[in-house]
């Protein structure tokens, strides 16, 4: 399981295909109607991976589809909750927030590691599923060097 959510992992956000440059590069928050867009693209991710013959895609598919979704059942696509979310997306939940609060985005800087940190145990049990978070931090030092890894890997790429 753990090999085939490396490899599906990556497609959570392949729905953001189907969304406007203006909504995903904006500088500031997103209003209403330009949130409501946005939300669309699990299910469109969705819909582009799921027919899939290999299993790989099909699992991106599932996380395309259940990374927004929010433990107490208040996120989107469909509200799901608790282990009706199934687990690939919950764990990419927490991947996913703690990733883009420590990454510098057009709207945004990156924020301090201690602050991203504080929100997911802020979330634990309701945005995210508390088993989830106590696994990635627990597993911080992991988490520190994958972190190292690809940040040598972009600042390689930027350099060549």
């Amino acid at each position: 399981f753990a090999q085939d959510l490396l490899m599906a992992a990556p497609m959570h956000d392949v729905g953001k295909l189907g969304i406007p440059d203006t909504i995903l590069l904006k500088p500031g928050r997103l209003t209403t109607d330009e949130f409501e867009v946005m939300k669309r693209h699990p299910q469109i991710g969705y819909d582009i991976l799921k027919e899939s013959s290999s299993s790989i895609l099909r699992l991106g598919a599932t996380i395309a589809l259940t990374h927004h979704e929010k433990f107490d059942g208040s996120g989107y696509p469909r509200g799901l909750a608790g282990d009706s979310i199934p687990l690939e997306g919950r764990i990419v939940a927490v991947a996913d927030v703690f990733d883009a609060l420590t990454s510098e985005r057009p709207y945004k800087p990156a924020w301090p590691l201690a602050r991203a940190i504080g929100l997911l145990r802020e979330g634990r049990g309701s945005h995210f599923d508390p088993n989830c978070v106590d696994v990635f931090l627990q597993s911080w030092d992991e988490v520190q060097l994958i972190r190292q890894r690809f940040q040598d890997e972009h600042e390689s790429a930027a350099v060549a």
